[in-house]
């Protein structure tokens, strides 16, 4: 899967770094920076969490094709 974010729609709250700080970064510029996009399914709750609490609604997870 991959997680990825929409710079354009990202207000720096850094929930999405609270619950997953090895993934997600806010920097001081306000904005949230991926380490790693492409996620092993064992982060798949972590990410849903993440998308569905960001209150921008910025973040987007998708399936990898293959």
């Amino acid at each position: 899967m991959r997680i990825d974010v929409d710079l354009t729609r990202c207000t720096g709250h850094g929930i999405c770094e609270t619950i997953a700080a090895d993934v997600f970064e806010a920097s001081d510029d306000g904005r949230v920076h991926i380490h790693g996009n492409h996620r092993p399914d064992s982060d798949r709750t972590r990410m849903q969490q993440a998308v569905t609490q960001c209150p921008a609604a910025a973040l987007l997870l998708t399936e990898d094709d293959g």
